[in-house]
């Protein structure tokens, strides 16, 4: 088991790669009364389209696979997980993103049971085609709640102009027509090539004796057999500059417009992993000197009527893709759209791109990051999330503080290119 330190933090990692390939990591926060493990497979929406475990010709699967997945791993022949849970004292739950998908409990008591209800249930699957056709109608309902979901539109309606091939541009639950071709084979064939213990990482963080944990966990995957993993291999359409869609829009019932400016990173993701976080943490902080709600750019917008406190950003980088988006609610979309243009445009002219702004905002970042630090779902959700090889969440201040306003140049003339913006509408329905 290797022991790694953050004394800067005053924290102290404790991880291990067991023989069947699971990552095993451990936090222990003795001040602590709550446990909170997290159980992930990087596998999400997105890979539909792979060569399963010990074939060798690619397949490809119908949309909503992953989501899928999620829900039936909770349903046993003869049990209730959610019930189990319930009974030792736990609350848990599960969610699907584009690249990831993670099964959660948090407990007080009962924790080391907890962990081994945790790895059981999930290494463990059982569906059947009655089980799997039953789950369709409730999903259905899901996939339709979410498509009366103005935001949640306007989120996928910028994504499809930037990746029209993609399959990041389809809902991560998949549609009523892709749900309803899924069938048993579909679901144990992506398990079976997804959920192998060399794709995932289990991550525990609470008031816990490391050695202990270690041995627990170890010893119940020794008890599981698995084949050998593999290095999985997922194929995505090609996706050119040419086939960005530059504007769209649609009519649903809502009370006012809404518009979302996108902008699409074209060039790769840097591979080395301190360039890609460096990369990551400039653009979030550029976008935070430029739009924060302090900038004079806001203001400006803001006193104008484009925008209201509804207006917010968000930059995305995962396996192979980023981008950022500009949403708002607003009587005048066109001219808040055009506003957003001219200001990233002409973002190497803003005279908020200072030394004294770049410190700012380096210091308020920080000071966010610690902050969120004192909360064991923070860690835990973001330690995944934020893994660049041997870097982790707890090196990012240090990385931030590291930050230039030469970063922040260089990062901007890389993403903030015209051919890369695209523009997307929500009218009220006539």
């Amino acid at each position: 088991m290797k022991k790694v330190l953050y004394p800067a933090i005053n924290e102290t990692i404790y991880k291990k790669t067991l023989a069947n390939g699971l990552e095993v990591i451990l936090l222990p926060k003795k001040d602590y009364h709550k446990t909170y493990g997290i159980f992930t497979t990087n596998y999400g929406s997105i890979d539909n389209d792979f060569i399963p475990l010990n074939e060798s010709e690619y397949t490809k699967v119908p949309d909503g696979v992953a989501h899928f997945l999620e829900h039936k791993l909770f349903e046993k022949e003869d049990e209730d997980v959610f019930q189990k849970f319930g009974k030792q004292g736990a609350s848990s739950n599960a969610f699907t993103s584009f690249t990831r998908t993670s099964y959660l409990f948090s407990s007080t008591d009962n924790v080391k049971q907890n962990i081994l209800t945790l790895l059981d249930f999930v290494q463990d699957p059982y569906f059947t085609e009655e089980s799997v056709n039953k789950e369709k109608g409730i999903i259905e309902q899901e996939i339709q709640m979410y498509q009366d979901d103005p935001n949640w539109r306007l989120f996928f309606g910028i994504l499809n102009n930037f990746y029209p091939k993609h399959p990041l541009h389809i809902d991560i639950a998949g549609s009523p027509e892709s749900i309803n071709k899924i069938t048993a084979e579909d679901l144990y064939l992506c398990y079976h090539t997804f959920y192998h213990p060399s794709n995932m990482n289990l991550f525990i963080i609470g008031n816990l004796n490391p050695e202990e944990m270690m041995a627990l966990i170890e010893e119940n995957q020794m008890q599981k057999d698995f084949v050998p993993g593999q290095n999985i291999e997922r194929r995505f359409p090609e996706e050119l500059e040419k086939d960005i869609i530059k504007e769209d829009s649609i009519e649903l019932s809502v009370t006012r417009p809404k518009a979302i400016v996108g902008l699409k990173g074209l060039d790769p993701i840097p591979e080395n992993d301190l360039e890609r976080i460096t990369y990551q943490t400039s653009i979030q902080l550029l976008l935070q000197i430029l739009f924060g709600v302090t900038s004079s750019h806001y203001l400006e917008m803001y006193n104008d009527g484009l925008i209201d406190d509804s207006f917010s950003f968000e930059f995305s980088m995962d396996r192979s893709f980023h981008f950022a988006d500009f949403s708002t609610d607003t009587n005048n979309p066109e001219q808040f759209a055009n506003q957003m243009v001219n200001l990233l445009l002409k973002s190497d002219k803003s005279p908020e791109l200072t030394e004294k702004n770049v410190a700012l905002a380096k210091k308020k970042m920080i000071g966010k990051h610690l902050q969120s630090l004192d909360s064991l779902e923070y860690i835990a959700h973001q330690y995944s999330a934020m893994k660049f090889g041997d870097i982790t969440l707890f090196d990012l201040a240090k990385i931030i503080e590291s930050i230039t306003l030469q970063d922040l140049l260089r990062a901007r003339d890389q993403f903030i290119r015209p051919e890369a913006l695209s523009r997307f509408y929500i009218y009220p329905k006539s």
